[in-house]
C-alpha cells in the first residue's frame, strides 16, 4: 500500500515563504548606485525636458566630461579596496600634462607621451615606497605629494599654459573621435573594462581584496601585501598620468590647473559605487555608475540654471544620501 503525505498546515506555501524570505535578505545596498542613477536621470529627464537634458549631444556631453574622472576612479577603486587612499592624484594628472605639453614640443610625439607616463610612474612608486616600506600612512604621503606636483608644475611651467600644437597627440588624447565614438568615452571604456576584469578575474585583483579586507589573515595566506599596497599605488599614479594626457589632448595644452579638485570626484564615484572605504569590496562597474552619477547630476544642475554655490550645496547632499543608503548594516 502507499502511504499519504501529509503537508503540515504551516507548510501549504513553501514556495511563497521561501520567495519572501529571499527577497527579506536581498542585499539591496549593493545596488543602490544603479537605483540612484536611473531616479536621478528619470527626475532630471522630466523636469528638464524642455532644456534639452534628453537630447542626445547632451547625453555624449555627459559621457565626455565624466570620461577623465572615471579613468583616475578606476585606479581609486584599486588603491580603496586595498584599504588606502590617493589624494594625490588630481595634481599628478596636472603635472603630467604640462610634462607631456612640454615635451612634444621639444621632442615630439612618443617622448612626450613617455614623459607625461614617467610621471605618473615616479609619483606613483614613491606613494607606494613610503607607505609599503616605512609604513607611514598613505593619506599623509598622498597629501604631502599633492602639494609637491601641483607645486612642481607650477614652479617649471612658471604658472603659464604650455600650447599643444601636435594634432596626432591631440586626436589620440582626447578632441579626436575612434570611428563615429568620441576618444575619451573610448578611454574610459578600456580603462573600465581592463580594471573590472583584472579585479574581478585575476590572482592579483583577490590578493587586492584580500589585502584590503584583512592584512594579517592575508599575510596568513602568503600574500606579500607591502608588495600590493606598493603596486596599487603605482598603478593609481601611472592612471593619473593618463587622465593628465586626456586632459592635454582635450583643451590642447598642459596646465598646472588640470585635475585639481579631481581626487574627491574619485573617491566619491568609488565609494558611491559601492568600493568599501575600509577595504576588502571594491567594484569598477560601479565606480563607473559613481561617476556617471556625479557627471549627471552637474549636468542637471547647470541646466537647472542653479549658480555654483547652489549646486555644491546639493551637489554635497546628494552624495551623502547615497553613501548613507548604501553603508554596510
Amino acid at each position: 500500500m502507499s502511504k499519504a503525505t501529509t503537508i503540515p498546515a504551516g507548510d501549504t506555501a513553501p514556495a511563497s515563504r521561501s520567495f519572501g524570505a529571499a527577497l527579506k535578505e536581498l542585499d539591496w545596498r549593493r545596488y543602490v548606485i544603479y537605483i540612484g542613477f536611473v531616479v536621478v536621470f528619470l527626475f532630471f529627464a522630466v523636469l528638464l525636458r524642455d532644456q534639452g537634458f534628453l537630447s542626445p549631444q547632451n547625453l555624449l556631453n555627459i559621457f565626455r566630461q565624466t570620461a577623465t574622472i572615471t579613468v583616475i576612479a578606476v585606479g581609486m577603486t584599486y588603491v580603496i579596496s586595498c584599504a588606502e587612499i590617493d589624494l594625490s592624484v588630481g595634481s599628478t594628472a596636472g603635472l603630467s600634462s604640462v610634462c607631456t605639453a612640454m615635451a612634444l614640443s621639444q621632442w615630439g610625439l612618443i617622448p612626450g607621451i613617455l614623459a607625461g607616463l614617467a610621471v605618473g610612474l615616479v609619483v606613483g612608486s614613491i606613494n607606494g615606497a613610503l607607505v609599503s616600506l616605512l609604513g607611514i600612512p598613505s593619506f599623509l604621503v598622498t597629501l604631502g605629494m599633492l602639494g609637491i606636483a601641483v607645486g612642481a608644475a607650477q614652479w617649471i611651467t612658471a604658472s603659464a599654459p604650455q600650447p599643444i600644437l601636435n594634432d596626432t597627440f591631440n586626436t589620440l588624447f582626447g578632441s579626436g573621435n575612434f570611428g563615429p565614438v568620441p576618444g575619451l568615452i573610448v578611454w574610459s571604456a578600456v580603462f573600465v573594462a581592463i580594471g573590472a576584469v583584472v579585479l574581478n578575474r585575476t590572482r592579483f585583483g583577490r590578493q587586492v581584496l584580500a589585502t584590503g579586507g584583512n592584512r594579517t589573515a592575508a599575510e596568513f595566506t602568503g600574500i606579500n601585501t607591502k608588495r600590493i599596497k606598493f603596486q596599487v599605488l603605482l598603478i593609481s599614479g601611472a592612471v593619473a598620468s593618463v587622465a593628465g594626457m586626456l586632459y592635454a589632448g582635450r583643451l590642447q595644452s598642459g596646465r598646472f590647473q588640470w585635475g585639481t579638485g579631481d581626487e574627491l570626484s574619485a573617491i566619491a564615484a568609488v565609494i558611491l559605487g559601492g568600493t568599501s572605504l575600509f577595504g576588502g569590496a571594491g567594484s569598477v562597474i560601479g565606480t563607473l555608475f559613481g561617476a556617471l552619477l556625479i557627471g549627471l547630476i552637474n549636468n542637471g544642475l547647470i541646466l537647472a540654471g542653479l549658480d555654483s554655490s547652489q549646486q555644491q550645496v546639493v551637489r554635497g547632499a546628494i552624495i551623502i544620501l547615497a553613501v548613507a543608503l548604501a553603508r554596510k548594516k
